[in-house]
């Protein structure tokens, strides 16, 4: 027979019950100073202000195209689900497949363009406060961050050729070509960028608003810049140690001053494992958005500009790829990341034209890029940013930039 308690016992219990929960809620009032710590009344909440009956009109038109919005996109997925599923399991098995040094064919690609979604727009919810070009931190908060946390100030360039120059001495230095370089900072910053010139803010036109952290020629976001201090720091180190060495006086000083800053950030680097999302979180915070700063420095920004462009010949070497990368096939791999990119490289012409770019992204990701929708395979990826690249290289900047590599080649 199962236990049961008496009504005496019953009412004693439901007594001891009221009795923690009266004295639980009393407790967490007088830590909180509330009402009733100091009146010994149960504080009721505000009751949420009524709508106008402006908000309450924008509020059914948006609940009914929230409606249309959700049974168009459950339509489209019923379609595109299982498109996107066949893509990432055969990317899977094509990494797989590269892994062993195989050679890749068109059976290891899906040949089918993706369905597109037709529908409308998702609406935004009137009640929902919009999100400010403010949230994006822009030079002035890395500047700002870098002295609050690390002490750094960065050391401006005289001019824009100075940073150029140094920036071409250390792209040389490593191997990479005028013509690639030219090309990639045309594509990246516009064709005009300045060195610290950031995503969305290229052309100095009126309302323009940042869209990004991407700063720079070859525009670096914030876990760009800490994943490579986390992964290349000690080289920018002994570079600007072995800079030191040779000078005296006051620029040997800012130097080595500069050197103790850069240990500190690069440990701060090094503070995550190395992981390209958790960089990217380090990155939200002010002190990665304070390490961020060092690509306006005359010394350690030109490096790490640098090293990004050469990750990726770096990764197209470790794969058996030895031929020069143009900056068509090197933007492909800063475009969808270096294991999709030399995919990319790797196929033959023929391929190429058939190919969809679909392939080598992300159901969301390709859907938000108007650019692989449109030349939507391989080859014309490929052939759109090239001719976007040449383009940009006529600009002045651009053209700036080539002067400085020969510059420095006859140097």
């Amino acid at each position: 027979m199962p236990f049961r308690l008496g009504s005496k016992a019953r009412n004693f219990g439901t007594a001891l019950l009221l009795t923690a929960l009266w004295l639980a809620v009393g407790a967490a009032c007088v830590g909180s100073g509330s009402a009733v710590a100091q009146t010994g009344e149960i504080a009721v909440p505000e009751p949420k202000p009524a709508q106008s009956p402006s908000m309450q009109k924008r509020m059914a038109t948006y609940r009914k195209q929230l409606a249309e919005y959700k049974k168009a996109r459950a339509a489209y997925e019923r379609h595109a689900s299982p498109y996107w599923k066949n893509v990432s399991a055969t990317r899977t098995k094509r990494r797989r497949k590269r892994s062993r040094g195989a050679t890749l064919t068109l059976k290891d690609y899906v040949l089918e363009q993706p369905p597109l979604y037709k529908g409308p727009n998702e609406p935004s919810n009137p009640e929902t406060k919009k999100r400010e070009s403010s949230d994006i931190p822009v030079v002035a908060d890395f500047l700002a961050h870098a002295k609050r946390h690390f002490d750094f100030v960065p050391e401006r360039p005289q001019s824009e050729m100075a940073y150029k120059r140094e920036y071409a001495r250390v792209a040389s230095a490593a191997g990479l070509t005028k013509e690639t370089c030219v090309k990639v900072y045309g594509f990246e910053s516009g064709g005009n960028g300045k060195y610290d010139v950031q995503a969305g803010l290229e052309y100095g036109r009126p309302g323009e608003r940042a869209i990004s952290t991407a700063l720079g020629y070859n525009q670096l976001l914030t876990a760009n810049t800490i994943g490579l201090l986390a992964e290349h720091g000690n080289d920018f180190i002994a570079a600007l140690q072995a800079k030191a060495a040779r000078v005296s006086g006051e620029r040997k000083a800012r130097l080595e001053d500069k050197i103790a800053k850069l240990k500190k950030m690069v440990r701060f680097a090094r503070s995550v494992e190395n992981d390209w999302y958790k960089h990217v979180r380090l990155g939200r915070t002010e002190r990665g958005r304070g390490v961020h700063a060092l690509n306006l420095d005359i010394d350690v920004g030109p490096m790490l500009q640098t090293q990004k462009l050469l990750n990726s010949v770096i990764f197209a070497k470790r794969v058996g790829y030895h031929d020069t990368l143009t900056a068509a096939e090197l933007e492909m791999m800063n475009l969808t990341g270096d294991g999709n990119g030399i995919d990319m490289v790797l196929m033959p012409d023929d391929m190429r034209t058939k190919v969809p770019t679909s392939n080598f992204f992300l159901q969301r990701g390709y859907e938000r890029n108007s650019v692989a929708i449109r030349n939507n395979t391989v080859a014309k990826l490929i052939g759109a940013t090239d001719a976007k690249m040449q383009r940009e290289a006529r600009l002045q900047g651009a053209q700036d930039m080539a002067a400085a590599f020969d510059a420095v080649q006859k140097q």
